[in-house]
């Protein structure tokens, strides 16, 4: 039976073709079939995204989330080679590309779930508009010059309403995205929630508000709004948004799945990703496990260290 991978670059990037190549070549010599985007453009598209065992993507944080929009709904694991500057959505480095593809052709990495939202666009006069988001939805202001006024809503009510450059409404996942940039903060990717930030507000109430599940949030341009919105899904993905419009945001029933290879803890990916600052610790101390043992104390961290 063919197993098959989609390798997925930046083809912008000379060095993310380069580390594409690698992966192809070790990919078959692993006796896996490397496939490309070009595949996913015929008639037999669909059929080949759900017959696939694995997409590896080769570049930052960006080029997964496009991985993720070309294989939604699928089931199928997207594995990141990170080659941007943070990449939190990446398992593996450039230079552990061939090691990797040897793994996932042995089967050995774990695949974990991670949750998307549901995003609904109401127009005034118009159907409403389906989208997704893995990260975020963000509704920002059209016009550089002005404000957007809006009113968020939480469950069916409304919390406050402001002008502000914009509202970020994320995942547990998107928390250290966008909504990190605005001032919200870090969620743990194991958490079922999601987050609203709001971007330079003019309130005396516009703190970032973290709900439960079940949840929906709601984000309205107001009539009296000097400048129109602009939806953007993750980055990628913009709709126009004039005055009157709505745009919810609720849990999707739909995962996006990451493979991993590691059991690394979210706290030592935070160290390494944004090199936070850790020399010196030591951990907890030693504790005795029977008359005269003790647990020896952990390597203290040396200094200018990631963790």
């Amino acid at each position: 039976m063919t197993r098959s991978v989609l390798v997925v670059a930046h083809s912008g990037r000379a060095e993310a073709v380069h580390a594409a190549h690698q992966a192809v070549v070790a990919l078959r010599a692993a006796g896996m079939t490397p496939v490309t985007e070009d595949h996913l453009g015929g008639p037999d598209g669909v059929r080949l995204v759900e017959g696939l065992e694995m997409v590896v993507v080769l570049g930052g944080d960006g080029t997964i989330l496009r991985a993720a929009e070309l294989t939604r709904g699928s089931g199928v694991p997207l594995f990141g080679v990170n080659l941007g500057h943070v990449g939190f959505l990446a398992e593996s480095e450039r230079e552990q590309i061939d090691d990797a593809m040897r793994r996932i052709a042995d089967g050995d990495y774990e695949v974990e779930a991670r949750g998307t939202v549901e995003v609904r666009t109401l127009r005034p006069g118009m159907d409403p508009e389906a989208g997704w988001a893995l990260n975020e939805a963000t509704v920002e202001k059209a016009d550089r010059a002005r404000m957007v006024e809006v009113v968020v809503e939480v469950d069916g009510r409304p919390l406050s309403s402001f002008g502000c450059d914009g509202v970020v409404m994320a995942t547990s996942t998107g928390s250290t995205a966008h909504a990190f940039s605005a001032g919200g903060p870090v969620v743990w990717p194991d958490v079922d929630a999601m987050l609203l930030v709001p971007i330079s507000a003019h309130a005396l109430f516009a703190r970032p508000l973290v709900v439960g599940p079940s949840s929906v949030l709601a984000v309205e341009i107001l009539q009296r709004s000097s400048s129109d919105g602009v939806l953007t899904c993750d980055g990628r993905r913009k709709t126009d948004l004039p005055a009157g419009t709505r745009v919810e945001v609720r849990r999707s029933s739909v995962p996006v799945r990451l493979a991993r290879l590691s059991h690394a803890p979210f706290t030592d990916r935070l160290v390494s990703r944004f090199a936070l600052p850790v020399a010196g610790w030591r951990g907890r101390a030693a504790v005795a496990t029977e008359p005269g043992a003790t647990v020896p104390l952990p390597r203290a961290v040396d200094e200018g260290a990631d963790g």
